[in-house]
């Protein structure tokens, strides 16, 4: 199964990938990892990175794409894999590069219920999260462009839609639901 989580800040994809992914024995690729990590390393291009997340704006597509790609490649050979946070716009979406998927499940949140999930983890540490300037730009860059992608998915007849706002229990259960739907109709 290559399943895909798409959703709001906050919406739980990361927690919601990493239990979907052990029920299905697959690993899990993040896309937001897989770029700070590298941003981390601070090289090159890399530096730039670094300081387009810290200010809540999207990497240059080309970039996330080959990140990515090189990640689903390795994650493939175990049979599928839980993706998060990609893809976050529509060329990424249509890019070249970007495979095709089983399952895309979005996350559906509500803006004031994701700002209530972003304040909490930035109580908890998370530093991208403490800025409510950068909180309202990474909301409205979500609306402007991974919203089309959602589009994009609904046309493709892949995408299905959990309410993100309940217990993480109930999330993973609807989402489970929807693999296993999908998995009947192949």
């Amino acid at each position: 199964m290559r399943l895909v989580l798409v959703g709001p800040p906050g919406s739980g994809k990361s927690t919601q990938a990493h239990q979907v992914a052990a029920h299905l024995g697959v690993p899990v690729v993040s896309a937001g990892e897989l770029l700070r990590t590298r941003a981390a390393a601070g090289t090159g291009a890399w530096r730039e990175v670094a300081a387009l997340l810290q200010r809540g704006e999207l990497v240059p597509d080309d970039l996330v794409v080959d990140v990515v790609r090189d990640a689903l490649e390795t994650a493939a050979s175990s049979g599928g894999y839980v993706l998060e946070g990609f893809p976050r716009t529509l060329a990424q979406a249509r890019h070249r590069g970007t495979p095709a998927f089983d399952l895309v499940v979005h996350l559906a949140l509500a803006d004031d219920g994701a700002r209530v999930r972003l304040a909490h983890r930035a109580a908890g540490g998370r530093p991208d999260d403490s800025d409510p300037e950068v909180v309202e730009r990474r909301l409205r860059r979500y609306h402007a462009d991974t919203e089309p992608v959602l589009d994009f998915y609904r046309a493709q007849g892949t995408l299905r839609t959990v309410d993100a706002s309940q217990s993480p229990e109930a999330v993973s259960g609807a989402i489970l639901r929807a693999v296993a739907e999908t998995e009947a109709g192949d």
